[in-house]
């Protein structure tokens, strides 16, 4: 699955982290900044499901 984050950098590196703890991530995008004055961004993922990961 392709998941967007946007937010700033703490968020992002933060909302990654707690992400990576139940999926499995293939791929983490380069991080795209918003338009000035704006202190946000993007970044892309490519994630699957772990097989471990327990609801």
């Amino acid at each position: 699955m392709r998941i967007r984050l946007h937010g700033t950098p703490a968020e992002t590196a933060a909302t990654l982290n707690a992400l990576a703890h139940v999926l499995t991530i293939h791929h983490v995008s380069r991080p795209y900044p918003d338009r000035p004055p704006s202190t946000r961004h993007r970044i892309y993922l490519d994630a699957t499901p772990r097989k471990d990961s327990r609801q």
